[in-house]
């Protein structure tokens, strides 16, 4: 059995909760379809939402969900493995069974963080081992700091950083001091980064917490916070599958977007970290709020169109 929505939206983070609310209130049937993988879940509090600093993500999300909930909006707890159409309307296979049919399709699946293989690093993501100052920053200010240089654009990382702490060592990791520019041991000297060459081999964690980094020539460089720079991997198959034009970055591959959020294909959006690599849980919400907008208005004037052809 096949059940047909205005709206299908893939993906219940900020993003895609935040187009659903716009489509409910705006009276479009419509369907959130959440694998329940959030981004942020290993973080505890998530910063820097106006109102909502230091909510839980799980919080935040419970919240959205209850608040679309009153509007109609239907919600399910699954995995789309396939989508197909284009401008006549999609097409979504689920992999619980269920295929789902859309005039509309909002991708909103994010983004997953590969983080470096060194032992411990999984472990304390999201606690004392953390990608982004914007998030953390405040939290850890004035500890010790390390940043793990996963490539010579890790220098970037290690001057932001000091914004929030003077004590920082930038450990090179994989990263040989001859890729590091000029320009780059210039800056790194005024901000006062110390430089320190030699694989990380771990982390020395003491009462549950980060004590220090180790080398893999055995030395251990007493630390109490550590900045990785994790691989984002996009989840970008539904909008490869449906033909989205793709533009390769740095940071993945992201598909060509309007302001609004429409790709290269009638009816098919994006939001959230599925449509770019920086948009944090603000972000995320105003993209999926301006995608929900914008759909509705492709929507009613559609149908208005057709009624004059009539």
């Amino acid at each position: 059995m096949t059940d047909t929505y205005e709206v299908v939206v893939v993906g219940g983070g900020a993003a895609g909760l935040s187009a659903a609310l716009v489509l409910g209130r705006a009276r479009r049937r419509t369907l959130v379809v959440d694998a329940g993988e959030p981004r942020n879940a290993p973080a505890a509090h998530m910063q820097g939402f106006l109102t909502r600093d230091g909510m839980p993500p799980e919080e935040f999300l419970a919240l959205g969900r209850e608040e679309i909930a009153r509007y109609g909006v239907e919600m399910v707890r699954d995995r789309a493995v396939d989508a197909t159409g284009g401008d006549g309307g999609f097409t979504v296979s689920l992999a619980g069974g269920r295929t789902v049919r859309a005039r509309q399709l909002v991708v909103a699946t994010g983004l997953k963080d590969e983080l470096p293989p060194v032992p411990g690093v999984a472990e304390r993501f999201g606690r004392d081992v953390l990608h982004c100052p914007y998030c953390h920053g405040w939290e850890v200010r004035d500890q010790a700091f390390g940043v793990l240089a996963a490539t010579a654009m890790s220098v970037h990382q290690a001057l932001m950083v000091t914004q929030w702490s003077k004590d920082v060592v930038l450990f090179l990791h994989q990263v040989r001091e001859a890729e590091l520019t000029d320009d780059d041991l210039r800056r790194l000297a005024a901000a006062g980064v110390r430089v320190v060459p030699g694989e990380v081999a771990g982390l020395r964690i003491e009462d549950d917490r980060l004590t220090g980094v180790r080398l893999a020539e055995g030395s251990v460089h007493a630390r109490e916070a550590l900045f990785v720079a994790p691989r984002p991997v996009p989840r970008n198959g539904l909008l490869r599958a449906l033909g989205a034009e793709m533009t390769e970055t740095p940071f993945g591959a992201y598909p060509v977007i309007d302001e609004r959020g429409l790709t290269t294909v009638p009816g098919l959006w994006a939001a959230g970290n599925a449509s770019g690599f920086a948009e944090q849980v603000v972000n995320a919400a105003s993209r999926g709020y301006r995608a929900g907008a914008a759909i509705n208005g492709e929507l009613l004037f559609a149908d208005l169109d057709a009624a004059v052809r009539v």
